[in-house]
């Protein structure tokens, strides 16, 4: 198939990535609109969320990742996660790397949902033409009617499922114990080991991740201490 005779559906908050206009220079016909999910339609089932390693990262922790994966996997048959960056500069920019890859092992294992890796926005456009270029996407239809999630359980589920070694069985027991996410989150480490199946390595790696002091917190510095001691 010649590239000219490729399209795709891309999500307007991509023109920064410098992507879509990759795919333009090659003649690749693309439609710029809000998605409700997902970054890139390369086919009627084929939607890919592109995630560079910080906003995958910022991700897990906000909870945005799961509750994503889970709409990927509701609305199409193949979901795809394209990682964008360098992972050397995970040791850098998060306190705990596991995790990071225990979300990685999570996509891929609890969602079933592939996730490829590219260095750069070059390279994530290769990728997304040779997806397109495997089925015959002048078919349609690509857009669906989706709407946005309000399903609070949903979201409650996604939240717990960014700590370290949670799946959706746990998540669920965690919220039949403590009965909100903020409480949860709240538990001591002899609280959570009583989570059948949850354990006692599982409850301290939690415990310890949600009580590091983040990097991202800002310092104070010592002169201004001073100041306002005086």
């Amino acid at each position: 198939m010649k590239l000219e005779e490729l399209r795709m559906i891309v999500d307007e908050r991509e023109r920064k990535s410098g992507i879509p206009d990759l795919l333009r220079a090659v003649g690749v016909k693309i439609e710029l609109t809000n998605l409700p999910i997902g970054d890139y339609i390369v086919a009627p089932e084929t939607v890919v969320e592109r995630k560079s390693i910080q906003d995958l990262i910022s991700s897990v922790f906000d909870g945005r990742l799961f509750d994503q994966c889970s709409r990927l996997k509701e609305h199409f048959e193949h979901p795809i996660i394209l990682m964008e960056g360098n992972v050397d500069i995970v040791d850098k920019i998060t306190e705990n790397p596991l995790v990071f890859y225990g979300a990685l092992s999570s996509i891929a294992l609890d969602f079933k949902i592939p996730i490829i890796p590219t260095p750069s926005a070059s390279h994530s456009a290769k990728l997304l033409i040779s997806m397109a270029a495997r089925q015959n996407t002048n078919k349609g239809p690509f857009l669906k009617k989706i709407k946005k999630s309000n399903d609070i359980q949903r979201q409650q589920l996604s939240v717990l499922c960014s700590l370290p070694g949670v799946g959706e069985k746990l998540a669920t027991r965690m919220l039949e114990k403590f009965g909100s996410p903020s409480k949860t989150l709240k538990a001591s480490y002899t609280e959570l080991i009583k989570i059948q199946g949850l354990g006692e390595s599982r409850a301290l790696k939690i415990r310890k991740m949600l009580d590091a002091e983040s990097k991202f917190k800002k310092k104070i510095d010592q002169k201004t201490l001073h100041d306002i001691d005086t």
